[in-house]
């Protein structure tokens, strides 16, 4: 890292937004169609901070200028809240309908300086702290029933046996083993199973279909579906999507939780919140932040651990989760001797953040640093840190590309934890009231620990195949999943 120095401004933040609409749509197609976006721009100017157009932008979405934060030392400004303010940039340089949480602004699209930031937060933060004995059982529950459908899945009989059969498995080949759907559902039905006391997925009350039919919409403009652009242009980039295309499916979601919902909405009494307000805030926060953040995150750390070949990673968690439970149970205590497995995922939350753009609008003209210059910022200016070239940035991280799970272990290690971003602000610190961290931060790891220990007390060794995408989701097939001898 660079000394702490007041270093000079000596330029203006390089970059243009070009011509007016057009500037901004030419940024916009290389952001989705072309190659190494940051990338070029960064090596171009010479600099880690520039400014750049950001989608959605025009004709038909708010303004598209931001200057982007690609290093270790500018990137957390974004969480100084005596110089930026996140309201209503959750979701970047513009704000969905509130049609789809009704008609509220929920919580992560409200900046820390309205009131009804703290009462909200607190509220979030009751419901975890609330339900804080029941994570693991019911996450272990909820997985034993995941492991049921990968086994049966596993123990079909093969399309083979004979010419027939041959010609059968040649023309109709088995199908992998799919390891995200049962991942989604062992979210799903933990979340709900434990906030709400009832399983989502029996009857297919909810799923994850459904929820993202809800969710895309809201994230559309912004997302890249892997479609052709002459159809993802006009279809996702061009206009909002109005709420009324998914209101049906949103109407679902909102019944279950009224129906199943009345204990975690209580909880909001003491904090003054209106229970509706309460319970589309709480829609939001378990389907939305939570199960969205996890059926990100879980794949990905499997993913992960299932590509590395340095040494026998698979062994050694297998060992370390074990050993660590020995004739006890899965709990905090044999978590905590399983220094291997934080660390790993640590290391994923770090090189493959499951949010990967941040923003903030500055309140004040302020100086910006990097590692090795000053700019001037100026009030009204909006902000945006992209996290994977972030947390990626050689000056903190040694050989940042590659997926080490060890890095995070030992005393060295733990103090590169100030330098993870994922939860909206620093692995070290805390969300409260007076930020805008996440304030399923520690849960959110804590849980991704218990479900990879949980999983190697079943499990002795898996292998993936290669990641495909099938419009908006990515399909993870499981060519091997060994039980456990």
């Amino acid at each position: 890292m660079s000394n702490d120095r007041n270093l000079e401004v000596k330029r203006e933040v390089p970059g243009e937004y070009g011509a007016p609409i057009l500037g901004a749509v030419l940024d916009r197609l290389d952001r989705f169609y072309g190659k190494n976006f940051f990338e070029k721009r960064r090596d171009e100017y010479g600099s880690t901070v520039f400014r750049v157009n950001m989608p959605p932008g025009p004709p038909f979405f708010p303004d598209s200028k931001v200057i982007a934060l690609l290093d270790q030392k500018s990137f957390p400004v974004l969480f100084d809240l005596t110089k930026v303010s996140k309201k209503d940039v959750f979701t970047g340089t513009y704000v969905p309908s509130t049609g789809f949480t009704g008609g509220y602004r929920v919580l992560p699209y409200l900046g820390q300086e309205e009131p009804k930031h703290a009462q909200l937060k607190s509220y979030c933060m009751d419901i975890l702290s609330s339900n804080h004995d029941r994570w693991i059982p019911e996450l272990r529950a909820a997985a034993a029933a995941g492991y049921a459908e990968w086994d049966a899945e596993r123990n079909k009989p093969k399309k083979s046996g004979g010419l027939l059969g041959g010609i059968v498995s040649g023309l109709f080949p088995d199908d992998p083993l799919e390891l995200n759907p049962v991942l989604g559902k062992i979210a799903l039905r933990f979340l709900t199973k434990t906030v709400l006391d009832k399983d989502a997925t029996e009857g297919n009350a909810l799923t994850e279909t459904g929820i993202k039919l809800w969710t895309a919409p809201q994230i559309a403009p912004v997302l890249n579906a892997g479609l052709p652009a002459v159809i993802q242009e006009p279809l996702l980039h061009t206009a909002p999507i109005p709420f009324i295309i998914v209101a049906p499916e949103y109407q679902k979601i909102v019944r279950f939780f009224k129906a199943n919902g009345e204990r975690a909405v209580s909880l909001a009494v003491p904090h003054g919140i209106d229970p509706d307000e309460a319970l589309h805030n709480l829609i939001f926060f378990i389907c939305f932040n939570t199960f969205g953040g996890l059926t990100i995150l879980w794949p990905a750390l499997f993913k992960h651990v299932s590509d590395f070949n340095e040494f026998d990673l698979q062994a050694e968690l297998r060992e370390e989760v074990r050993r660590a439970v020995g004739g006890g149970g899965l709990d905090a205590a044999a978590l905590g001797g399983m220094p291997l497995l934080q660390s790993t995922v640590y290391e994923v939350l770090r090189i493959e953040p499951p949010v990967q753009s941040q923003y903030g609008r500055a309140k004040v003209d302020f100086v910006l640093e990097t590692h090795v210059e000053a700019f001037k910022i100026k009030a009204g200016e909006m902000l945006y840190g992209y996290q994977p070239l972030v947390t990626r940035d050689p000056v903190v991280f040694e050989e940042p590309e590659k997926f080490k799970p060890r890095r995070f272990m030992g005393e060295e290690g733990q103090r590169l934890l100030e330098h993870v971003f994922w939860s909206n602000g620093p692995e070290t610190g805390s969300p409260s009231v007076d930020n805008k961290q996440c304030p399923g931060k520690n849960f959110v790891v804590l849980v991704t620990r218990i479900l990879f220990a949980d999983f190697f007390l079943h499990y002795d060794s898996f292998k993936l195949g290669d990641v495909s995408i099938s419009g908006t989701s990515s399909v993870y097939p499981c060519t091997e999943l060994k039980k456990r001898a």
